[in-house]
């Protein structure tokens, strides 16, 4: 058994009315093969690029492994230069990932490398980030807390990403006070025998290489997959519905929080309930006795 997935469409000299009338308005992905074609990112960007010109810079990185009793989510594994992570990087394969490193902050010249499309959408100019990953290092099922439309741009290596549009998260094991699905399911190689709701959900994938641009649609779940060491940029447009401003709003100051804070005084307890709650709740919505 596998996952019911489609291959995300891929499109070359896509206009900007194109764009907003067949992917934007209706929220569906496309992978843009030559968006960034002009960019001097596509052409200098590399390993040894990044460590010459920030490999002083102490990045956190962060593994695979669920957090456990009290500790925080999203809390990173050790901090590093830029260029010893490289190093590793190099030597083969790792589970460690940089994600969310600000150009902008870190790296400003950076941003002459590339340019924000025009694509008839405004994009927040104040968080151009790149996300960096080790050959076999994999993504949690998720949607951004920020629910930012996102367009991610590849330069090295290549990476697998599996979306599922928001209308399917009744399949994901979408964990309570959170925006991840349960971390211990690989969507890689996922236990339908475990898992079965997830063989009812409807996705899509694609593979992500050299210069080609994926464009996420707000609040679509994406598993990622590093098949080579690969280094990526992401730019984000905001949401600016008033509705959505208001979840984006309860994402960051209530729930993370909210979640943090269960985690401190209950521990695994905590963990475990939410598990249960996401396999109960899944199970239902799929028609399937627990």
């Amino acid at each position: 058994m596998k996952l019911d997935l489609q291959n995300i469409p891929r499109r070359k000299n896509l206009s900007k009315d194109d764009f907003l009338r067949e992917y934007w308005k209706p929220k569906k992905p496309v992978v843009i093969e030559d968006l960034a074609e002009s960019w001097p990112a596509t052409r200098k960007w590399s390993f040894e690029y990044f460590r010459e010109k920030a490999g002083e810079i102490i990045v956190p990185l962060y593994d695979g492994k669920p957090a456990s009793g009290r500790q925080k989510s999203h809390g990173p594994a050790k901090r590093i230069s830029f260029a010893e992570y490289i190093d590793i990087l190099q030597q083969g394969p790792t589970d460690l990932r940089m994600f969310f490193f600000n150009l902008l902050q870190n790296c400003p010249e950076l941003v002459n490398d590339f340019n924000y499309p025009d694509l008839g959408i405004k994009f927040f100019k104040k968080l151009p980030v790149l996300f960096v990953g080790g050959e076999g290092s994999k993504v949690v099922m998720h949607y951004d807390m920020d629910l930012a439309n996102n367009f991610h741009f590849n330069f090295v290596g290549e990476k697998k990403v599996i979306l599922y549009p928001p209308d399917q998260t009744g399949l994901l094991y979408k964990v309570p006070y959170s925006i991840v699905s349960m971390e211990i399911i690989d969507m890689d190689n996922p236990d339908f025998h475990k898992y079965p709701a997830l063989s009812k959900a409807k996705g899509y994938e694609t593979t992500l290489k050299h210069g080609d641009a994926l464009y996420i649609p707000s609040q679509w779940w994406h598993f990622i997959k590093y098949e080579k060491a690969s280094l990526s940029l992401t730019l984000r447009s905001l949401p600016r519905s008033p509705r959505k401003i208001a979840e984006v709003l309860n994402n960051l100051l209530f729930i993370r929080n909210y979640d943090n804070l269960m985690r401190k005084f209950k521990g695994q307890k905590w963990i475990d309930y939410k598990n249960a709650v996401a396999v109960k709740r899944t199970h239902r919505n799929a028609g399937i006795e627990n």
